[in-house]
């Protein structure tokens, strides 16, 4: 079975999660990155190298996805599904 990915809204409109089927981040620490940050991290790498996404925030399971301000989520949402598809 491959990777299955929920997106749920918040009540931030600048904000979704996307909780997982497997583990995306290992270990009991969150992992929280900036545009501009360089992440080891494959899924936040793709995620940030995506225009219009300003911040994420991800744990065991989920990421939560920040986008900039000016941004849309339908524009965005197709992108954000690829960068998980690339895992």
């Amino acid at each position: 079975m491959g990777l299955e990915v929920r997106a749920e809204a918040t009540p931030n409109p600048n904000a979704m999660k996307f909780t997982a089927n497997q583990v995306l981040f290992e270990g009991s620490g969150s992992a929280s990155f900036k545009k501009g940050d360089n992440p080891d991290h494959p899924l936040a790498k793709a995620l940030l190298s995506i225009e219009g996404v300003d911040n994420i925030f991800g744990y065991q399971d989920f990421v939560t996805v920040n986008k900039k301000m000016d941004q849309e989520w339908d524009s965005l949402l197709p992108k954000i599904e690829e960068a998980f598809n690339q895992l």
